[in-house]
């Protein structure tokens, strides 16, 4: 069985509660069930872990070496100015799948970097909850 961690980094457990208009109604627990349900078809195993603190997130992207497969992650605002999380994400061997709800290049200026792009193997933004269920797709065709 291929195992998946999805990771969600700070703000990410407000979901459902701040700014709806932009990150829709869901819950992250809503996010975390429809990526397990669309991950479990394809026989993966999915992990979630939520972080306001961007060592605790670096810290299970070191433990996830060589154990697990792949990464789901939502880095939050974490997207935009953590090399520390780079870097981490960069020495894992494996998958890594970067989730937005909304569209940063469509937001404010300063949302359309990512220092996680170029790390990750691919990026989903837009697409509201449903980036959760692309992104755990991407993950199982990478694998077969």
């Amino acid at each position: 069985m291929s195992l998946i961690l999805l990771l969600h980094g700070p703000n990410l457990n407000l979901l459902g509660q701040r700014e709806p208009d932009v990150y829709g109604h869901d819950t992250l627990a809503d996010h975390v069930a429809r990526t397990r349900a669309v991950a479990t078809e394809f026989g993966c195993e999915v992990e979630d872990l939520q972080s306001n603190h961007e060592g605790e997130l670096i810290e299970a992207v070191h433990a996830a070496r060589g154990r697990w497969d792949a990464f789901i992650i939502n880095p939050g605002a974490f997207t935009h100015s953590s090399w520390a999380l780079h870097d981490a994400l960069a020495a894992f061997d494996g998958i890594v799948v970067e989730v937005h709800l909304s569209n940063p290049d469509a937001r404010e200026p300063w949302r359309r970097t990512s220092v996680v792009a170029p790390v990750a193997t691919g990026s989903i933004s837009g697409f509201g909850g449903v980036g959760y269920e692309l992104a755990a797709r991407a993950v199982a065709a990478k694998l077969q």
